[in-house]
C-alpha cells in the first residue's frame, strides 16, 4: 500500500495535475509572466515598485499602493501590518507610541515618498497641514523642536499621494493609496487609484489624458464573478500598454 500510493499519489497525481495544468491554463500554471520585447518584466499576479536607481518613484509610470512585505513587494517576505483602522502606528502619531520617523524619513514601502521630497508634515484632523499643532492634533514636537512623525502613516501616505500627483491639499485619497494589501503583493490598485494619477502620466509623457484615461479603462477587471470586490487595475499591465503609446 505505501509503494502504491507514493507512486499514485507522490508521482501520478502530481504529474496528472501539472500536464492538466499545462494543457489548459499554460499562462497561469508558469507565474502568469508578463514579457516585454522578448525581457521578462514581472508577473500580473505580484506586484512591483516603479522606482530609479534611488528609490524614486518614476513620475511617467502608474505607482502601485504601499507595501508591507519587506523592503516592498518582496515575494520571499508576504506579509502584512496587521495594523486596524484605529491603530495609532497607522493612522498617526500619538506621544510616547510612535517615534520612528523624524523630518520626512524617507520610506522604501511607499511608492510617493521620495529622500529628495520629505513628507512629514503635521496636519489637523482632517489631514491638512497646519504649521503649529496644539493639543488634539496628530502631530507633536520633540524637545528640540523638531516634528515627529512616521511617512508610513495614512496622513503622511494621502499628503505625499496629493504632492506627487499635484491634487489640492484637502482631495479625497483612494484608501488603496495608503494602505498595504494584506499580502503586501497585491498588483491591483482601484479604478479611482488610477484615475488620479493618470494626469501625472498623460502630461509626462505627453500624452492626450482621454489616451491615458482610455487605456486605464480598457486594462479595468471588473468584480470577481461579478460580485466580489471591486473593479481593479493591474498596474504592471497598464504600465506595459503605456510603453507601447510611444
Amino acid at each position: 500500500m505505501l509503494l502504491g500510493l507514493t507512486v499514485v499519489l507522490g508521482f501520478g497525481y502530481p504529474l496528472l495535475v501539472t500536464g492538466l495544468a499545462e494543457i489548459g491554463f499554460g499562462h497561469q500554471a508558469n507565474g502568469s509572466l508578463v514579457y516585454r520585447d522578448g525581457k521578462l518584466i514581472g508577473s500580473s499576479l505580484l506586484g512591483q515598485s516603479f522606482t530609479d536607481k534611488a528609490g524614486n518613484p518614476i513620475p511617467k509610470y502608474f505607482q502601485p499602493r504601499p507595501s508591507a512585505s519587506g523592503s516592498g513587494y518582496n515575494a520571499t517576505e508576504s506579509s502584512a501590518t496587521n495594523l486596524g483602522p484605529s491603530n495609532p502606528l497607522l493612522i498617526g502619531f500619538v506621544a510616547g507610541v510612535n517615534t520612528v520617523g523624524l523630518n520626512g524619513q524617507p520610506s522604501a514601502t511607499n511608492p510617493f515618498t521620495t529622500p529628495s521630497d520629505p513628507t512629514c508634515v503635521p496636519t489637523d484632523p482632517h489631514g491638512n497641514p497646519v504649521t503649529s499643532p496644539t493639543p488634539g492634533q496628530r502631530y507633536a514636537r520633540t524637545k528640540g523642536g523638531a516634528y515627529v512623525c512616521d511617512p508610513n502613516t495614512v496622513p503622511e501616505r494621502a499628503i505625499a499621494y496629493r504632492r506627487f500627483n499635484r491634487l489640492v491639499a484637502n482631495a479625497s485619497v483612494p484608501v488603496d493609496a495608503v494602505t498595504a494589501s494584506g499580502s503586501g503583493l497585491d498588483p491591483d490598485i482601484s479604478v479611482t487609484n488610477a484615475l488620479d494619477q493618470a494626469p501625472r502620466v498623460a502630461r509626462v509623457r505627453h500624452l492626450a489624458l482621454h489616451e491615458v484615461i482610455d487605456l486605464v479603462h480598457q486594462y479595468t477587471s471588473g468584480r470577481q464573478l461579478g460580485i466580489l470586490g471591486e473593479p481593479s487595475v493591474n498596474v504592471l499591465e497598464l504600465n506595459v500598454a503605456l510603453e507601447q503609446l510611444r
